[in-house]
């Protein structure tokens, strides 16, 4: 009788589970592997973070340059 009660209480969260980002609504199963592979993501995002922690100073440097570049700021050079 517990099994029952169990299945039935999984049914009706999967029913009644939604998620709602923006122009991206889902249901049921499809919005709980959504929720799921935010987990993931967020996991491997800060996996990634903690391994090169080191170098982060200097890849948003980097990066911030070439924005610069390709945004055409002028910034100054030396001139020969």
């Amino acid at each position: 009788m517990k099994a029952y009660g169990f299945f039935k209480g999984m049914a009706r969260l999967v029913r009644e589970f939604r998620i709602e980002i923006g122009p991206v609504k889902a249901h049921g199963v499809p919005a709980i592997l959504v929720a799921v592979t935010g987990v993931v993501l967020a996991g491997g995002v800060a996996a990634a973070l903690s391994k090169a922690g080191g170098d982060l100073p200097a890849t948003l440097r980097n990066a911030n340059d070439l924005a610069k570049t390709l945004r055409g700021d002028e910034s100054p050079r030396l001139t020969s």
